[in-house]
């Protein structure tokens, strides 16, 4: 029920009033009477109680917003400390972490660090609020597109720069990475031929560049350089003997 319901009802029944004064004695308009004036004051009740409510409700929000401004005001915010911080570019608040506090007791400056975007912004205390009790500090569910802030020019000209340089990056590594299996297969391609035409290349053929004699005090030999294997010198000690000759 509303206000237009009413008018209705009052129109009815002023309709209902013309047409007794001409037939009083007609029960029907009298009982129709009856009728609208009791919807009339229905109506008129129903309409005090959700003007009533509606300003509790209002006044209830408004209590909240108080509240809600004088903690926030009240708040001592110190580094580190997690809230919403509204965006100069567009006005709109966003979650982020205090990164440095400044200025007097009484007009403090707030140096905040939008979480997503990295950005860092000077804010007022009235800039500044705590985070929703909904609001998830870890593990949260991540923001809607909807709730996201657009990036400024040079945020977005800066992200394409870090992209095309993340694409040079790959790309080099991949370059890099063909060139070197290129240079595999080539040295792959050498040794197989070398092979069939007898050029044994030790470490391709499956044998070892180094070979020891059977003789476990053998040194080690290098094969392919062209000298045999270094033999066993035997150890003797050194006798030294004194001499009368000075060209000795």
């Amino acid at each position: 029920m509303d206000k237009s319901d009413l008018e209705t009802y009052q129109v009815q029944l002023s309709q209902v009033e013309l047409a007794l004064s001409a037939d009083a004695e007609n029960h029907e308009l009298i009982s129709l009477r009856s009728e609208l004036k009791e919807l009339i004051e229905l109506t008129q009740a129903a309409i005090a109680q959700q003007e009533a409510a509606a300003s509790s409700s209002k006044a209830e929000a408004s209590k909240k917003v108080a509240v809600a401004a004088t903690a926030s005001s009240s708040k001592v915010w110190a580094a580190g400390d997690e809230c919403l911080a509204k965006y100069s570019g567009d006005g709109q608040w966003y979650p982020a972490r205090i990164a440095s506090v400044g200025g007097s007791g009484e007009n403090r400056a707030y140096s905040v660090v939008f979480k997503g975007y990295n950005n860092t912004e000077l804010v007022n205390a009235g800039q500044i609020k705590a985070l929703p009790a909904s609001h998830h500090h870890q593990g949260g569910p991540a923001p809607s597109a909807s709730n996201k802030r657009k990036l400024s020019k040079a945020e977005e000209e800066e992200r394409e720069r870090k992209k095309k340089k993340n694409e040079k990056k790959v790309e080099a590594k991949a370059a890099k990475a063909k060139e070197q299996q290129e240079k595999q297969q080539s040295w792959q391609k050498f040794a197989k031929k070398s092979e069939k035409k007898g050029i044994h290349i030790a470490g391709v053929t499956g044998t070892s560049i180094f070979k020891t004699p059977e003789n476990p005090l053998g040194k080690v030999g290098v094969t392919g350089s062209g000298k045999g294997m270094t033999g066993v010198a035997p150890r003797i000690k050194h006798k030294f003997e004194v001499t009368d000759d000075p060209n000795a």
